[in-house]
């Protein structure tokens, strides 16, 4: 790639990311832009923008991404209900198509011809970024570095940093022993002793949620108010995408919700140990599901729950700007133009109990639903032909056994 001229780093300030933008600058001998996301880390992201000046770059895009990444990422993903391998609700894997996309926009605006980016060779992440990135612009070159330099260690890394003079902080902290990654929707943890599937995670390492055992000793209560698959409103309170979700983490938190610790098969390979706080997505996949089972029909909510995994995996592996993926967010929207309505949930030490869900979309009927007397709405003899024209395979099958016995 000789002929980079300027490249697009998807930069946090960080030590990785510090070393990248003068690797780039060296080895590539480029003009570097520097694009920082606010995603609700909850980290400063303004503190980037000195570094990267004092580092020489003239280029610098720092934005407020949350609303955008919680109403046209998070959201479309929950309408599905997606949950990778039975438990994790993709909370990193949500936020790269999103990084990518502005990449490829900011490399647009900018003239650059090549974007850049911090994730490993051993991880999911890079594959998230590049499949977006060339989805997007088939023609722009892509640089890793982790797949190019010898600087494989953290020790290197500082070394490089020492010899380049490239401004890293120093905190007087312990450094966490796990690798991070926070958005609005979750925290990942990896690496340390999770790094041992039979070690159980230490209770310091989490930062959103409280232990259920330490969670208040009387239930929350919340109102969830939905229109057209997506809140809208908590307790009767109108809110953004972005502020809706971090209210609900915060609820979540306070009532030991949203922790989990897996072992998930990687894209490219390898199962990897992750623990994630999800206290928010947590809630939203509980009341989501119950606000359908009033309002969906029957073979629509069943087809849905047969194509979720795939679904999953597609955003797990980086598929979000494939045809394949568009295809299906299209059918599950059209799905959502019913689901309507509140589900009023109880939230107990870890636990998110649904109490109540009514819809003036709800296809429930207590008329016919009832135990008591139906006053003729459902003929309960109409079930004998029902079961016999149902049970016709099987009768037939038995049949010809027990002739061959």
């Amino acid at each position: 790639m000789a002929d980079v001229k300027k490249v697009v780093l998807a930069y946090s300030g960080g030590l990785d990311t510090s070393v990248i933008l003068k690797w780039l600058q060296d080895t590539y001998n480029c003009e570097v832009v520097t694009f920082t996301a606010d995603l609700g880390q909850g980290e400063e992201v303004e503190p980037a923008r000195a570094k990267a000046q004092a580092m020489g770059v003239k280029e610098i895009y720092i934005d407020d991404l949350r609303e955008e990444f919680v109403r046209d990422f998070v959201f479309p993903m929950f309408r599905a209900n997606t949950v990778y391998e039975g438990e994790y609700l993709l909370g990193t894997s949500i936020a790269r198509p999103l990084i990518a996309k502005r990449l490829i926009e900011i490399a647009n605006a900018t003239g650059a011809d090549a974007i850049s980016h911090g994730a490993t060779g051993k991880g999911n992440d890079q594959v998230r970024f590049e499949l977006g990135a060339y989805a997007l612009k088939p023609g722009v070159k892509v640089i890793a570095p982790w797949r190019e330099w010898d600087l494989l260690s953290r020790e290197k890394l500082m070394d490089y940093a020492a010899k380049h003079e490239i401004p890293i902080e120093r905190h007087g902290k312990k450094k966490s022993p796990y690798s991070m990654d926070a958005n609005l929707l979750h925290i990942s943890y990896e690496g340390g002793v999770l790094e041992d599937t039979w070690t159980e995670h230490e209770e310091d390492m989490w930062r959103w949620t409280k232990s259920p055992e330490a969670a208040p000793n009387v239930p929350t209560y919340l109102e969830l108010t939905y229109r057209n698959g997506d809140i809208v409103a908590i307790d009767g309170v109108e809110m953004t995408p972005a502020t809706m979700l971090a209210t609900l983490n915060k609820i979540g938190g306070e009532n030991g919700i949203g922790r989990l610790d897996i072992v998930e098969n990687r894209y490219v390979g390898m199962k990897s140990r992750g623990c994630y706080e999800t206290p928010g997505g947590t809630i939203m996949l509980k009341a989501h599901r119950a606000i359908e089972s009033i309002t969906l029909d029957r073979e629509v909510a069943h087809l849905k729950d047969e194509l979720m995994p795939k679904y999953a995996s597609l955003i797990y592996n980086g598929y979000w700007w494939s045809p394949e993926r568009l295809m299906l967010q299209r059918m599950i929207d059209a799905s959502q133009a019913n689901v309507n309505g509140v589900v009023r949930l109880k939230l107990y030490k870890g636990n998110v109990i649904v109490v109540g869900r009514k819809s003036d979309d709800s296809l429930f009927d207590a008329s016919i639903a009832t135990f008591e007397d139906d006053a003729g709405a459902y003929n309960q003899a109409d079930a004998a032909g029902f079961i016999k024209l149902n049970a016709l395979r099987m009768r037939i099958a038995a049949n010809k056994e027990r002739k061959l016995v």
